[in-house]
């Protein structure tokens, strides 16, 4: 087991993600009565059993066998990780990207290898099919060039088909990508596109919420579009069927209360059906030149206010705790820059005699204020 403070935290975070049947939901309602993953693991059984939502079946992962074998795997996860370069970043960290965390079904941890950062200022997400045509590579050539001027962070799912293209083209153009995978960073899929993600590692990255040796099963890619679209301030379709992951994606986001955009296509193109239907529902807004993007994203701040998710530069994780700062991206994202305390606890995962806390330190400290009918705002 690590010795040092930092490590030994770091190991039953891990340890607890490794638990089977213990979800990323579960894993907060935990923690939310534990304040830490070592107190989860060693609590007994008696007092795990008043943690609404565990029953006799979770007593026994937590506290059995599956929790020997846990450690072990963390244990040889964690010496992997620091012998590859990989960060392993529990939700809870000022590491954390911030938009991630405010989505309802945030991973618990991620693996995390690369050079960007997960909090860029502007990010964007292009996803599409897998059987492109030349009209979606040539589109989505032309939107990484219209992305240029302002030095996004690009994401998408390393692919084949629009998600490659767009890595690929954001290497070329000097920017920053972030490849999500559904199998774990020693496993890359598709394998044919192991040189473009070994780019991405010295020129954005890689990451994934799976542990080491996942392979890639299909239901870890629903799962891996949630986490594109929830690290996106919005997500552009480029060419999509009727029915796949890009449209789950782009519902995701539109759940997520994040703006997408949808190139149109020509009417009978199969390569263009859910790009065209998302726009003719008002579901997407037609993307057809960098300003529509910038408008709707307000990247350009005098053109247009969408009141949706808006990044906080006056505000760095560093002067904060990893809970302050949720607080403050929580509050920054919310309509009016505003909020009842019990909506923050519930967005930011936290105990509310916590919040109710942390609030007072802020008003104390100039960066929020209190209102009537319990609410706060960002100041």
């Amino acid at each position: 087991m690590p010795a040092s403070t930092t490590s030994d935290t770091l190991f039953h975070e891990l340890a607890l993600t490794l638990l089977p049947g213990i979800g990323p939901q579960l894993t907060r309602q935990l923690m939310s009565y534990g304040g830490a993953a070592k107190n989860v693991l060693m609590m007994p059984p008696g007092k795990l059993r008043r943690i609404p939502g565990v029953g006799d079946a979770t007593v026994k992962i937590l506290t059995g066998k599956e929790r020997e074998a846990a450690f072990r795997k963390a244990e040889a996860d964690l010496k992997k990780a620091e012998k590859d370069g990989v960060e392993i970043i529990f939700y809870t960290s000022k590491r954390f990207p911030s938009r991630l965390k405010l989505i309802p079904d945030a991973p618990a941890i991620l693996y995390y290898q690369g050079t960007a950062d997960l909090n860029a200022p502007k990010t964007v997400a292009l996803v599409g099919t897998r059987k492109n045509t030349d009209y979606g590579r040539e589109q989505t050539e032309r939107i990484i060039a219209g992305l240029v001027p302002h030095r996004p962070l690009v994401v998408s799912g390393l692919a084949y088909g629009i998600d490659i293209i767009a890595h690929r083209a954001a290497l070329q153009e000097g920017l920053e990508t972030v490849g999500v995978m559904a199998t774990g960073l020693d496993r890359i899929y598709p394998h044919t596109h192991q040189k473009t993600a070994e780019k991405m590692r010295e020129q954005g990255g890689l990451l994934t919420e799976f542990p080491f040796g996942t392979p890639p099963d299909r239901y870890n890619f629903p799962a891996r579009n949630r986490i594109i679209a929830g690290l996106a301030d919005g997500t552009v379709v480029v060419e999509a069927a009727i029915k796949g992951g890009a449209l789950i994606t782009a519902e995701l986001a539109l759940s997520y209360d994040r703006d997408v955009l949808a190139v149109p296509g020509n009417l009978g193109s199969a390569a263009s059906e859910g790009c065209n239907a998302l726009i003719r529902d008002n579901k997407a807004a037609l993307y057809a030149e960098p300003r529509d993007l910038e408008q709707l994203l307000n990247w350009d701040a005098a053109l247009h206010q969408s009141g949706k998710y808006k990044p906080v530069p006056s505000y760095s994780a560093a002067d904060f705790t990893a809970d302050e700062f949720g607080l403050i991206t929580v509050l920054a994202a919310a309509p009016g820059r505003e909020s009842q305390m019990d909506d923050l606890a519930w967005q930011a995962q936290l105990p509310i005699h916590t919040v109710a806390s942390l609030l007072l330190g802020l008003e104390f400290r100039g960066v929020v204020r209190a209102l009537p009918g319990k609410k706060f705002a960002l100041m």
